[in-house]
């Protein structure tokens, strides 16, 4: 095995993160988990783990959180820095409220950057670490209704390609990792977030019914976290990380795909399954606020 690494994982508390700690904390490594949920966190310490509180929304929590690092590290800092917080908002871009859209690039932009801000330079002093973003293969590819989310994806991504350059030359290798459709606490979230824009009086009535009911249809083709872990694994212990990891490997044939067809024809295909045509063609009941009462 490897030698023993120093991880940091954002967004520990449940979902991606939390697999992701536990796995890396079986394989050996010594995982500092981060989260907001208390409760969740003296889970993790019961089960090994170090947990500290961490909002990386929060220059105050985010600078707090260093100095336990610190603390905790003797001054050595990270080896591997999982930036994994995050969380989607789904709805048309025009209905989507200005408070809502802050908030979802406060937490999958901002907040990675300030967190990355915070933790780099000691990598950087001592000639070597790892940054690892959790992007999402929505970071190459859009659905409808997941513009803004979509968006904080795209701009992770082109982060994660300048600071994979820019850190080279201090002994930083930066990896992607884009998951697919994974089960996790992460659609429930979406699910209530997408709630307050349901109605039977929206001109997007149709598209909200069927997003409404989408987890049902494609959950029999999501896969747990595990391979999504196990990716993160790999960019954070492996010789020669890959740039980008793909969890499961099969989801890139999405992006690949868009690359290959005609615009016009992805566009058509998209609206079409997505209720854009004024004809829903996914199961949902009779109306979108019923949906996600």
């Amino acid at each position: 095995m490897s030698a023993k690494k120093i991880i940091l994982v954002t967004g520990a508390t449940a979902g991606i993160g939390k697999a992701t700690a536990l796995h890396l904390h079986a394989a050996g490594h010594r995982v500092i988990a981060t989260g907001r949920n208390e409760k969740a966190l003296a889970e993790l310490r019961a089960a090994g783990l170090e947990a500290i509180a961490l909002d990386v929304t929060s220059d105050v929590s985010i600078a707090a959180a260093k100095d336990e690092v610190d603390r905790l590290t003797s001054g050595h800092g990270l080896d591997v820095l999982v930036n994994n917080a995050g969380y989607g908002l789904f709805g048309p871009v025009e209905a989507l409220s200005d408070a809502d859209v802050r908030a979802q690039f406060d937490t999958n932009v901002f907040g990675l950057l300030a967190v990355t801000r915070a933790f780099v330079p000691a990598m950087r002093k001592r000639g070597a670490g790892r940054v690892i973003n959790v992007s999402s293969v929505g970071g190459r590819m859009v659905f409808p209704l997941g513009g803004v989310y979509h968006a904080t994806k795209f701009a992770l991504e082109a982060l994660t390609t300048a600071l994979r350059m820019e850190l080279r030359q201090f002994g930083i290798r930066v990896s992607v990792i884009e998951p697919g459709y994974i089960k996790t606490e992460f659609t429930a979230t979406t699910m209530s977030l997408l709630r307050k824009y349901v109605s039977d009086e929206s001109p997007y009535a149709a598209a909200l019914q069927v997003g409404a009911s989408a987890d049902e249809a494609v959950a029999r083709f999501a896969v747990g976290p595990e391979s999504v872990a196990r990716a993160i694994e790999h960019a954070a212990t492996s010789r020669w990380p890959r740039a980008r990891y793909v969890a499961p490997f099969y989801n890139a044939a999405g992006p690949w795909l868009m690359r290959l067809l005609p615009t016009w024809l992805t566009d058509w295909a998209f609206r079409r399954v997505s209720g854009l045509d004024g004809r829903p063609r996914l199961p949902a009941p009779a109306s979108p606020a019923a949906a996600l009462a």
